[in-house]
């Protein structure tokens, strides 16, 4: 949610009783601290950042140290989009993902900040403890039973069961070998996670209005979350476009695919993802894909191009049909889920 989630989108879900979550991915120190101040001018309740604490972010892969044959197969198929969006070719390597994840952190423990969210990775009993000194809860996602088993042997607070319907970045630690790994459906993997862990479980994927929320509590979850309903919001950072796009496309217009940040994402199928996949070029490390990218994505945006940019979503686009504010998604998604459980 990097892209989508800024201040004014987690501070309406917090007032209207929800806990928006900050996307603090690849955001400078200083900028993070900015930005939790915003926050915090907008509302008193409580609120969470996200980090990712992916092990391939821990560091960053070195960009010197990529395989050029690699590199320019990637650059010569990525130069095929430039020259169709008007670009020039590729005429450097890719910038360097910055090294961020320790600073950011410490941002999070310094200011307080009520919850710490983690995606794609384990924080760890000494981070835990971290937080747990400074009065911080932490919630973490998982994509599988022995992923939330560990989750829970390091101490978090709850845990976020992410079913293979989410969109957005698959919550492995590592890599997985196929987009099929780490993609088992909410409705078996909520469940299985409820029985395996004794923290509380939020259900993840899918869900996008008070009936998914009505059917994960009955599967034994205490929480939600919702990604791509507050994609298409008012106060959503993502392009007009992209969130115009979610309300037009059906649930079977997804796909999990790597060739827009080197990590398994389902996203909006898209002529950039088809013809990457198609040509059969290498997919870069994760994040430096995204960085050899950038200005392709950055000239779509500009463009208003949905062809050549990454709108990450999840099946439950076929749930969604109009662009609410956040606050009015969150009043009307307990309503229906009132409604739904009398």
């Amino acid at each position: 949610m990097r892209t989508i989630a800024g201040p004014e989108l987690v501070a309406q879900v917090s007032r209207a009783g929800g806990l928006g979550i900050l996307a603090g991915l690849l955001t400078p120190p200083d900028e993070l601290r900015r930005q939790i101040a915003a926050v915090r001018a907008a509302t008193d309740r409580p609120f969470g950042v996200n980090l990712w604490l992916h092990e391939a972010m821990q560091p960053p892969a070195a960009v010197a140290a990529l395989d050029a044959g690699e590199l320019n197969a990637a650059q010569r198929v990525l130069d095929g989009f430039r020259e169709r969006l008007g670009l020039p070719p590729a005429g450097a390597p890719p910038a360097p993902v910055p090294d961020l994840i320790d600073a950011a952190f410490e941002v999070i423990v310094e200011e307080r900040v009520p919850v710490f969210s983690v995606g794609l990775g384990n924080p760890g009993r000494e981070r835990v403890a971290r937080c747990r000194e400074r009065g911080i809860k932490v919630i973490a996602m998982a994509a599988s039973v022995p992923d939330a088993r560990a989750l829970a042997d390091a101490g978090v607070d709850a845990i976020v069961a992410q079913g293979g319907e989410a969109g957005g970045h698959r919550s492995t630690w590592v890599k997985p070998r196929s987009a099929q790994a780490a993609n088992v459906g909410t409705m078996a993997l909520v469940p299985q996670v409820v029985d395996a862990v004794s923290v509380p479980v939020i259900a993840a994927g899918g869900i996008a209005d008070g009936r998914g929320v009505a059917a994960a509590l009955c599967l034994g979850a205490q929480a939600v979350m919702l990604g791509t309903r507050f994609v298409a919001t008012k106060e959503s950072l993502a392009p007009a476009f992209f969130k115009q796009v979610v309300l037009e496309r059906d649930s079977d217009t997804t796909l999990v695919t790597d060739v827009y940040t080197g990590l398994y994402a389902r996203g909006l199928r898209n002529r950039f993802a088809t013809e990457y996949e198609a040509s059969g070029a290498p997919v870069l490390p994760p994040l430096v894909q995204y960085s050899a990218a950038q200005d392709i994505y950055v000239a779509a945006a500009v463009k208003c191009d949905p062809e050549h940019y990454p709108m990450l979503a999840g099946q439950s686009c076929g749930l969604i049909a109009d662009l609410p504010s956040a606050a009015d998604v969150v009043a009307r998604v307990m309503a229906e889920a009132e409604r739904v459980r009398i």
